[in-house]
């Protein structure tokens, strides 16, 4: 990022409170079902879910764009839901940039300052801060269709900070790059709001931005929060099985309880392998679970003493690079990924031949039973 963006020495964000939040399209069937969430002053937290999951209606609601149907939403400890949408002082970023392609892009950045009856001066200052701080100081007489994708996103995101909102609403705003791009405008967005200390609601269907920008993160499924945490929390503890499934890779194994004990179970997998696993969102003796394991928590061939130990045939090899990505057949699983990472001292196992695998059973979640 650019040297010009100086670190704020306090956070000036909004705070956002969902209170009971509904949301009905035609009475009867919620798409947002009693949605309770608190977002600090200045902080990012990203809505990640599939199509139709709800995120997208929540962002929609906090914008003013969709009324509630039941609850409150707040901003600043203030209801917000019949305030409009242009009183609500709030910043949008859009994965279609809706920049005016008849205007330049200083033009552009000016026109929410324009609404705001800012004087000339003060408006011009504003628009080459917020210019400079994306980096496109000199582009300001550009039309956006003489910018790339990359740059026009840019643009966007100037234009929803240039009125120093205290809070910026992004929906799937990188959707439209390439991945190179969309990477480094995910550390670039990251930065700005590091550095101006905006609170940040940004929805997306894609868990590696989720991980990487954000401070908390909401899992949404039928509109539902099915956890909200920190990224590591979100990645290392799932608290159920979509969760386990939706974040990251995962191998699922699934299987019968056959006892718990000091926040361990046992469990008979379905071929008959006994392991051991962290019980985490299990029922009783006799229920059935499914395990949640991360493919690079898996050893082969362990040198060393592990909780679980397991035989597994190698189905297919790839070579990634800086990993070995090796699909098994594991107690019934035979999509079962082990990533070793690419030492350049070890051969390759061999398609077709049995291994030992072993992992820890603090590694290996025991969560709701998958069908």
């Amino acid at each position: 990022m650019s040297s010009s963006v100086q670190a704020s020495s306090d956070v000036r964000g909004a705070a956002v409170r969902f209170e009971h939040v509904q949301k009905s399209y035609d009475g009867e069937i919620l798409v947002v079902k009693d949605l309770n969430l608190d977002i600090a002053p200045g902080e990012f937290v990203t809505m990640l879910g599939p199509s139709g999951s709800g995120k997208t209606t929540c962002l929609m609601m906090l914008a003013g764009f969709e009324p509630a149907t039941n609850g409150e939403i707040f901003l600043n400890d203030k209801p917000i839901n019949n305030v409009p949408p242009r009183k609500r002082g709030i910043g949008m970023v859009f994965q279609n940039y809706a920049l005016f392609p008849h205007m330049s892009v200083a033009e552009n950045l000016a026109f929410p300052l324009e609404i705001r009856k800012m004087g000339k001066s003060e408006r011009e200052e504003k628009v080459k801060r917020a210019l400079d701080m994306v980096e496109l100081g000199a582009f300001g007489n550009r039309r956006p269709a003489q910018l790339s994708g990359g740059q026009q996103q840019r643009v966007a995101v100037a234009r929803a900070l240039v009125f120093d909102p205290d809070l910026v609403l992004m929906d799937e705003p990188l959707g439209a790059l390439d991945k190179q791009l969309r990477e480094q405008m995910q550390y670039e967005i990251k930065h700005i709001h590091e550095s101006l200390g905006v609170s940040v609601v940004y929805v997306t269907h894609d868990q590696t931005e989720a991980l990487t920008m954000s401070d908390r993160v909401a899992v949404f499924q039928d509109g539902v929060i099915q956890q909200l945490s920190s990224p590591d929390d979100l990645y290392e503890s799932p608290q159920n099985s979509f969760v386990a499934q939706f974040i990251g890779e995962n191998n699922k194994l699934s299987g019968v309880i056959t006892g718990i004990d000091n926040g361990l179970c046992g469990m008979t997998l379905d071929d008959g392998t006994k392991v051991t696993a962290e019980a985490v969102n299990v029922g009783d003796i006799g229920s059935r679970a499914t395990i949640s394991l991360r493919p690079e928590r898996v050893e082969l061939e362990p040198q060393e003493l592990r909780d679980n130990r397991v035989n597994g045939k190698v189905v297919e090899v790839l070579y990634l690079g800086d990993h070995l990505r090796i699909v098994m057949s594991v107690a019934g699983n035979h999509e079962f990924i082990v990533k070793l990472p690419n030492g350049g001292r070890h051969s390759s196992p061999i398609e077709g031949q049995s291994y030992q695998l072993g992992w820890s059973a603090l590694d290996a979640k025991a969560l709701d039973p998958v069908s």
